[in-house]
């Protein structure tokens, strides 16, 4: 790591971290994915003793000034094991109980689901990599902190999905095209220079830029970027909805899937990206006659205040109840109804996304909606997560795949007509 010259605290810091982590280690043992990680690891140092996947401040082992806070309740599992953090919390389920299946289609999408979901060991694996990455980032920005975020969180997550990582250096607001980009440059030549386990490290200069490697010890593809906490809020807000509803997440799952099958599904080749995807569903779902979802920022608005402090964004959803919604809908009729929606019943040209309002809004002549294709608003930042769709043929590609899919379905009822759905499913075996 660079020479650390903060004094005191520092000294104090660093001793309570090895003393700590020492008699952790001694008593618990060393996870093997650190084991192997150690081998790619030059010059050796103190193991990780953390896990934080988003480190919250009544969950944090110690303080920045050394001196040890309070350890937050750890609660058993399933098989009655203690985890070895404060954050039990994010190794719960977001739902136990599935919806029933009465109908072919239907039970196609369950069966898609339960063999594609993200595994509690998949997050786990993302989650050692996020602690080893946050105590080597912290020899640099010592007051930094790293966040799980994204789909590995959200609920919305599968076997095979990326992990996207939110490093926050301050509390203010950061110019992306310039002090983040010259920050994740720096990150970018320390992984590469220094870190044996992280592989083809890349910065990507987007609007929000990131740097783009792969741990070599999960086989994980990670997206790292700095202060867009807009990210950590919307994590839990799309955790609360995969948690109210339990028809939800096996909806999400298999139109991501879909879309990915078809080509749509891909922001960086001018198409939707997986965020739009699930407000999409969302909305569908907030829509309907007799909705599936109601607006949780309009219901539990002291839930989702854009202005809550960081460290307690994952603690207000969690005392949101189940949504009982008088829409007794299959699957397979949300989906079919899902692709119609889209194909033929949305005003594209007129209308925007909301899930903050739960309904379809008139676009306002403001930038972000003006001589946009697809307008989906950011429930928080209120940007526009689809303004990667910026050319005619994409928008009409994406128009013709809603359409191709919603009649094949509609006729006749079978997964098979528009996903290879064994050969999807035979993947995760």
């Amino acid at each position: 790591g660079l020479s650390c010259d903060r004094g005191e605290s520092c000294i104090l810091f660093n001793s309570f971290l090895f003393a700590f982590s020492s008699r952790r280690r001694s008593d618990e043992g060393i996870d093997q994915y650190d084991l192997k990680r150690q081998r790619f690891q030059s010059p050796p140092q103190p193991p990780s003793i953390f896990h934080q996947s988003v480190p919250f401040s009544d969950d944090l082992y110690y303080s920045f000034s050394g001196m040890p806070l309070r350890q937050a309740p750890q609660i058993p599992d399933v098989n009655g094991r203690v985890p070895s953090s404060g954050d039990s919390w994010l190794f719960e389920e977001v739902e136990t109980t599935l919806p029933v299946a009465n109908d072919k289609l239907s039970q196609q999408i369950l069966d898609l689901f339960q063999a594609c979901q993200q595994q509690i060991s998949d997050l786990k694996k993302k989650d050692i990599c996020r602690a080893e990455l946050q105590r080597e980032i912290q020899q640099i920005f010592p007051q930094s902190r790293l966040y799980l975020v994204g789909s590995s969180l959200n609920g919305f997550g599968t076997r095979s999905s990326d992990a996207d990582l939110c490093l926050v250096i301050k509390d203010e607001p950061m110019n992306q095209k310039t002090e983040a980009r010259h920050i994740l440059s720096l990150l970018q030549k320390h992984f590469y220079t220094r870190l044996g386990y992280i592989e083809r490290p890349q910065l990507i200069r987007a609007k929000v830029p990131i740097v783009k490697f792969r741990d070599k010890v999960s086989g994980v593809e990670f997206d790292l970027n700095v202060n867009n906490v807009v990210g950590i809020r919307n994590t839990f807000l799309l955790r609360s909805y995969a948690r109210v509803e339990n028809r939800v997440r096996p909806l999400v799952l298999v139109v991501k899937r879909w879309a990915g099958h078809h080509g749509i599904n891909d922001a960086s080749r001018g198409t939707l990206s997986s965020y739009s995807l699930v407000l999409m569903v969302l909305h569908y779902l907030q829509t309907l006659p007799e909705p599936v979802l109601p607006s949780l920022q309009k219901n539990y608005p002291e839930c989702f205040n854009p202005a809550m402090q960081l460290h307690l964004v994952h603690l207000a959803p969690r005392n949101i109840p189940l949504y009982a919604s008088k829409n007794e809908s299959s699957l397979g009729d949300l989906l079919v109804g899902f692709l119609k929606y889209f194909a033929i019943e949305f005003d594209w040209k007129n209308k925007m996304i909301s899930v903050r309002e739960g309904k379809a809004m008139h676009r306002t002549d403001g930038i972000e909606w003006r001589n946009k294709y697809i307008c989906v608003e950011e429930p928080f930042d209120r940007t526009n997560t689809a303004r990667a769709v910026h050319e005619k043929p994409k928008f009409d590609m994406i128009q013709e795949e809603f359409m191709k899919a919603w009649v094949r379905l509609r006729d006749n009822r079978d997964l098979n007509s528009v996903l290879p759905l064994q050969r999807i499913i035979g993947k995760q075996k």
